[in-house]
């Protein structure tokens, strides 16, 4: 630490410089106004210790107000005589951080580096809590923004039920308190022209803000060319990762987006689908509790924003009455504990279990045991990663 003192006794301050000057601290005591002024003006300094009437009793007030408007963030410590209480308590009205009485005997010489040392770490706690406050507010800021976007009122056809849910991951900042991400992730449900019905999720690398502006950019990108007339799920996508592959918010430091985009036909009951490196839906036979990954991992695709030219694939299926149909980001399944490793992950196997445990229950209570099972396997850590869920059912 970097110590900067004004005094007025130039006995003292050889003692002074001699207890400040030990193990990494640097000290420079000066006894006149104008090297200490000097000094100051150099900067560097974390701390300050002032005697209260330095460099003279007249003086001491106006020149303390000019040491802390040059070195605002650095704390002052003042050393005060017996007789100067009138003056300390004016002293203390305008910023003085920690005070010291000097006795007689200067014995308070001793106790000098152990207050400075105080009133730093007092500073630097109370500039940690400014920033992280500063921290929550920005993040809390973008969060809203990427929330403004994300679909509350789900469109739902005659003979289907829909459910949706977006939860952004945590951090734990000074203090310990949690601060909820801007978050990477995105879900839509809206209806064509033509009567059909698009369910799409997606997932921007990343967290934080650089994800959420990915993802702000392709949400923007698609209510620009949606309403066009796209004869498939593999034209809209591969429409979408031609135009983001020439973008620097979403390809900056080698970020991209998954995506799996759904085209339901509301008439025939078919589905067909086109991903960007998404993780593949799951379909539920509601009367046998048997659950199907539809697609394969070859069908994937590559993830949005990497290469402007690649080639998607289309996949169809049916969706039978009685049957669910789950998209999700990988934030559900790659939910485990702090620590864990691969074995201990929630994965497919429990989003399946759950899935079959909850055959009896609403596509709510479905959604909210999707969360509760996918936090519960994190052991209290709290999932690291954005998770969205899109549950469908038709059933009839």
């Amino acid at each position: 630490m970097r110590i900067l003192v004004g005094w007025d006794d130039p006995i003292e301050a050889e003692t002074i410089s001699l207890v400040l000057n030990v193990d990494e601290n640097y000290a420079e005591v000066y006894t006149e106004a104008e090297p200490f002024t000097k000094a100051l003006y150099k900067g560097g300094w974390e701390t300050i210790l002032l005697a209260l009437n330095f460099p003279t009793d007249e003086t001491a007030f106006d020149f303390f107000q000019r040491t802390r408007k040059s070195l605002p963030e650095a704390p002052v410590l003042g050393a005060w005589k017996s007789g100067e209480i009138v003056q300390l308590a004016k002293f203390i009205s305008h910023g003085l951080r920690m005070n010291i009485p000097r006795d007689v005997n200067g014995e308070y010489l001793f106790l000098l580096l152990y207050l400075i040392e105080s009133a730093y770490t007092a500073v630097q706690s109370e500039r940690s809590r400014y920033l992280a406050d500063r921290l929550r507010e920005e993040v809390d800021s973008v969060r809203r923004l990427q929330e403004s976007v994300i679909p509350h009122n789900l469109p739902s056809p005659p003979g289907y039920h829909i459910a949706a849910r977006y939860e952004p991951s945590q951090i734990r900042v000074v203090g310990d308190v949690p601060v909820v991400m801007a978050g990477g992730d995105y879900y839509d449900v809206f209806t064509l022209d033509e009567g059909g019905l698009v369910l799409l999720v997606g997932d921007a690398s990343g967290h934080g803000v650089k994800a959420c502006m990915s993802i702000m950019t392709m949400h923007t990108l698609m209510r620009m060319i949606r309403d066009r007339k796209y004869p498939n799920a593999v034209d809209f996508v591969t429409e979408v990762n031609k135009r983001l592959s020439d973008n620097d918010i979403v390809r900056d430091q080698g970020g991209f987006i998954t995506l799996l985009y759904c085209m339901l036909d509301t008439v025939n009951h078919r589905i067909q689908w086109s991903s960007a490196g998404h993780p593949m839906p799951m379909l539920q036979n509601m009367e046998t509790n048997e659950i199907t990954i539809l697609g394969t991992e070859d069908s994937a695709g590559l993830p949005l924003g990497i290469d402007g030219d690649w080639g998607y694939e289309i996949c169809n299926w049916e969706i039978p009455a009685k049957h669910r149909l789950l998209l999700y980001t990988d934030g559900l399944d790659e939910a485990f504990p702090e620590g864990g490793g691969d074995e201990e992950q929630f994965g497919q196997a429990g989003i399946m279990q759950t899935l079959k445990n909850c055959v009896n229950l609403t596509i709510e209570q479905t959604l909210d045991k999707l969360f509760e099972d996918s936090h519960a396997a994190t052991r209290g850590a709290g999932r690291a990663d954005d998770t969205t869920v899109v549950l469908l059912e038709r059933s009839e």
